[in-house]
């Protein structure tokens, strides 16, 4: 594919996974990369694994023909960051999807807007991942599952069939979740724990079995205006 035929892409925060998404971006040979963008401005002009931080996310009004993929790993601050650039007229249409070229999508299956699937995920059938959702390396979602808006899949998870997963979640690594159980918006569930019961909303889950360890930021603290991207 000729750069002249790829639509340009900004990455906006310039930590770990929007590195990681860089790659990913690489090899799916999908879109022309054009930078990270970051409110930290110790970063700004800095070059990271060759590609250059450019500025704050004020750069992507300054570039109205590069679509975005919003790259920090937590959900709440992609969360408050996609209504701040929706405050300024930037919406869905300007939202790229990044899949790793080693990932299958089959037909039954639907990725939302702004979604980060890296390498070596499995989703079998019937998968629904909704918007600005981040799925990390060899994670496994199993028929029917739902993975809603901003949720956090961190690597090595294993979603039997029937999960959901709600809004802004964060499932932590190589955790596993029983079939047709819920981990609740804007929950945690740590790394290695084994859930089997309902998560309820913003709860912190740890352990085997899972168990209640205490409570975690609502939702209704995400409304924040002050986004630092650098997370």
């Amino acid at each position: 594919m000729t750069d002249r035929a790829r639509q340009p892409l900004l990455l906006v925060g310039a930590g770990g996974l929007a590195r990681e998404t860089a790659q990913a971006v690489y090899a799916a040979d999908s879109h022309r990369l054009l930078g990270f963008t970051d409110d930290n401005p110790a970063r700004w002009g800095c070059v990271l694994d060759g590609l250059p931080v450019l500025g704050g996310t004020e750069v992507i009004a300054s570039m109205p023909d590069a679509v975005v993929v919003l790259c920090p790993g937590s959900g709440a601050v992609r969360a408050r960051l996609a209504a701040r650039l929706a405050a300024g007229g930037i919406g869905a249409e300007r939202f790229a999807t990044v899949v790793h070229p080693g990932v299958h999508v089959p037909p039954s299956c639907t990725v939302g807007h702004g979604s980060i699937l890296l390498g070596g995920i499995a989703m079998t059938t019937a998968v629904t991942i909704g918007n600005h959702v981040a799925v990390m390396p060899n994670s496994v979602l199993t028929h029917d599952d739902v993975v809603e808006d901003f949720a956090t899949i961190c690597a090595s998870v294993s979603l039997a069939g029937g999960v959901r997963v709600g809004a802004g979640a964060y499932v932590g690594a190589g955790a596993l979740v029983r079939e047709n159980l819920s981990v609740g918006p804007w929950s945690t569930v740590g790394m290695g724990t084994v859930v089997l019961a309902d998560v309820p909303a913003a709860e912190v889950w740890v352990g085997n079995p899972g168990r209640f360890l205490r409570g975690a930021e609502p939702a209704t603290s995400v409304g924040n205006s002050t986004v630092r991207t650098d997370h």
